[in-house]
């Protein structure tokens, strides 16, 4: 008489409900001497696989963070843009306050780090800050490096005579024939030698030995940063020399926030910051508080 073997029964252990597996006799599925549970590793598979895909389209669906601190470079120099002050000896002037109030507007905090201008750049495409707050000018070169946000502020050269000299001085044809200077490394030295006429077009290291050549007489009058010359004056830099009110600019640039290329994030988000900083007066009282108006 043959007998047939039990059939392969389920049965679950009370201490923790695993399922385990009863085997008959001669119906052993587990190779020999493994202590493996089919049934129990198929369970903890399927629960693996959709705990991980639940994982998944969890972080799939979650907004990506929005980076909350940048290191912001500015120089000390370029007063009344970005300067050290030497009784808190920390770096302030108008593109410091600019860039604090888009930071507030924006949602994220700033930490200015004091940059060389020459240095601004490579600093910028090399990690070492992610946000220049300068009196840089935007450029078609640079453009081609780095990113500009939309402008902040607006300026041209200034220029500025002898104080005893009340002739009225609207344009470069007034100064024909004349002696003139401006500072080395700056636009205004290839616009000025492009347009020609003048007798000379000396170069200086510094606004300042500038001011004091026109202050001597040693040159008819000297080109610079229209904001930084009207500040340095109104600050008492040189009794010698008055800025010529008249004077029509005609080589206007856009001072802006610069980042690194390829962020269209942090671009939008500087933009959005600017535009509103504008609308609700905001940056025009900067403007205001540094007289750059």
């Amino acid at each position: 008489m043959h007998v047939h073997a039990p059939p392969t029964v389920l049965s679950y252990r009370r201490a923790d409900f695993q399922p385990s597996i009863l085997i008959a006799p001669g119906r052993d599925l587990a190779p020999k001497g493994s202590r493996m549970k089919p049934f129990h590793c198929l369970f903890k598979h399927l629960v693996g696989s959709i705990a991980l895909a639940t994982l998944a389209a969890t972080l799939g669906a979650a907004p990506a963070m929005a980076q909350s601190s940048y290191n912001v470079g500015a120089t000390s120099t370029g007063v009344p843009f970005t300067f050290l002050d030497i009784k808190t000896n920390k770096l302030q002037g108008m593109m410091v306050d600019t860039v604090t109030a888009v930071g507030s507007k924006a949602g994220f905090s700033v930490n200015i780090q004091q940059t060389p201008f020459s240095a601004l750049i490579p600093s910028l495409t090399g990690n070492k800050i992610d946000i220049i707050a300068a009196a840089m000018l935007k450029t078609e070169a640079r453009a081609q490096i780095v990113d500009f946000s939309d402008p902040v502020y607006s300026y041209g050269e200034g220029l500025f005579v002898n104080a005893q000299d009340t002739k009225s001085y609207k344009n470069l044809d007034d100064l024909k024939g004349e002696i003139v200077g401006a500072q080395v490394g700056t636009v205004f030295v290839d616009a000025l030698n492009k347009k020609g006429g003048f007798k000379e077009v000396k170069t200086y290291d510094s606004v300042a030995d500038m001011m004091r050549d026109v202050g001597l007489g040693r040159i008819k009058a000297g080109f610079g940063d229209r904001p930084i010359v009207a500040y340095q004056l109104s600050q008492g830099a040189n009794a010698q020399v008055r800025l010529v009110k008249e004077y029509q600019s005609t080589l206007m640039g856009d001072v802006c926030l610069v980042i690194r290329k390829g962020d269209p994030k942090l671009m939008e988000r500087l933009n959005k910051a600017i535009a509103e900083l504008k609308a609700d007066g905001t940056l025009a009282r900067i403007v205001e508080q540094w007289k750059l108006n």
